[in-house]
C-alpha cells in the first residue's frame, strides 16, 4: 500500500462520526461497506490529497483509484469519483475501458455509480463523443450497475438537452427491465432530458405508458406540469 493511500485512510478513520456510520443503511437495500463520514469531510479530504495526485502519470493515478475501490468502503470509492473528474484533461477516449471496468469490478450502490458515471463517465462523454455508443451498449450488460451506468452517464449532457435521441435508445433497452434501481436510473434521465426537450419525453412516456414500470413514469415526468402528469399516468 502507498504511503498517500494511507494517508488518506488514516483521514478517513480520523472523520468517523458513528451516527452517519448507522444511519447511512437506510438508504441502500444491499449491504454498503462504510466508514461514516460525511460528504463534505470525503470532499475535503479528496481536494487535499489531489493536490499531491494532480500531476502524476496516468498510469500511476489509475494504481491509486484501484487501490482506492480494492478497499470496498465506499467513500474510497467517493475520492475516486472526485479525482477523476479534475483529471479530464489527461484522459483519453479509450480510457472508457478502464472506466468500464471499474464499474463492472468495484461499484456495487447506486451511490457509487451515480458519483462516478455522472461527472466522470459524463464528462468523458462530453469530451469525446466518439464513446457515446460504447456507452449505450453497456444497457445490454447482465450486471445491474453497469445497466444503471449506460443512462446516468448521460446525465450532465441531458440537463443540456444534448443526446435526446441516444437517451432513448438507452431507455429502450431497459424498459422492460424489472431491477427498480436499473428503473429509477433511466426513469432520471428522461426527467433530465425533459428539461429541454418536454414534448418529446412526454411523447416517449405516453407511448410506452401501458408497459413502462410505474417506478421509471414516475421520475420520467417528474418535472411536468400537473395536467401533463394526470395524462401521462393514465393507464399506467
Amino acid at each position: 500500500m502507498s504511503l498517500l493511500i494511507q494517508q488518506i485512510r488514516n483521514d478517513l478513520a480520523a472523520n468517523v462520526d458513528e451516527q452517519i456510520k448507522k444511519s447511512a443503511h437506510r438508504f441502500f437495500k444491499e449491504e454498503i461497506k462504510n466508514y461514516g463520514v460525511k460528504t463534505s469531510a470525503v470532499n475535503k479530504i479528496a481536494k487535499k490529497y489531489w493536490q499531491q495526485v494532480k500531476n502524476k502519470p496516468k498510469q500511476e493515478v489509475f494504481s491509486l483509484c484501484e487501490e482506492l475501490y480494492n478497499s470496498g468502503y465506499m467513500e474510497e470509492g467517493f475520492i475516486v469519483s472526485y479525482w477523476m473528474p479534475e483529471y479530464i484533461g489527461n484522459l483519453g477516449a479509450s480510457d472508457i475501458a478502464t472506466f468500464k471496468r471499474w464499474i463492472e469490478c468495484y461499484i456495487t450502490n447506486w451511490a457509487e455509480c451515480d458519483s462516478f458515471c455522472n461527472h466522470t463517465v459524463g464528462s468523458l462523454i462530453e469530451k469525446y463523443p466518439e464513446i457515446v455508443s460504447e456507452v449505450k451498449s453497456w444497457a445490454k450488460s447482465q450486471n445491474r450497475w453497469m445497466k444503471r451506468a449506460a443512462a446516468v452517464s448521460f446525465i450532465i449532457p441531458a440537463k443540456q438537452g444534448k443526446y435526446l435521441l441516444d437517451a432513448f435508445e438507452i431507455c429502450d433497452i431497459l424498459l422492460l427491465d424489472g431491477d427498480d434501481m436499473v428503473q429509477k436510473g433511466y426513469g432520471w434521465l428522461l426527467k433530465e432530458e425533459s428539461r429541454k426537450h418536454p414534448k418529446e419525453v412526454f411523447d416517449y412516456v405516453v407511448k410506452h405508458r401501458k408497459v413502462m414500470p410505474r417506478t421509471a413514469l414516475r421520475y420520467a415526468i417528474e418535472l411536468m406540469p400537473k395536467e401533463l402528469k394526470v395524462e401521462a399516468m393514465k393507464k399506467a
